[in-house]
């Protein structure tokens, strides 16, 4: 049994990989590409979960800009005249 594929994660791992996935381009890569290894357990379910997490973000934003764009196009109207 490979024991490294099982190692947990340290404090600062978890806080360098949320740096790293932040990064736009690079990070979404590695996020892609982390969230498919399995090479590392924790660290494949880590990327899972931050992938989601982008995933909620962006159907948060399209479900925004679909309900109040409309909303905030109108009250501009309503201050322009």
């Amino acid at each position: 049994m490979n024991d490294n594929k099982y190692r947990p994660l340290s404090p600062w791992a978890y806080f360098g990989y949320q740096i790293l996935f932040a990064i736009p381009v690079i990070g979404i890569i590695l996020l892609i590409f982390y969230s498919l290894s399995d090479s590392n357990i924790n660290r494949r379910n880590f990327a899972r979960s931050y992938f989601c997490v982008y995933v909620l973000a962006i159907v948060i934003v399209i479900i925004g800009v679909v309900f109040f764009g409309g909303f905030f196009e109108k009250i501009l109207e309503i201050f322009n005249q």
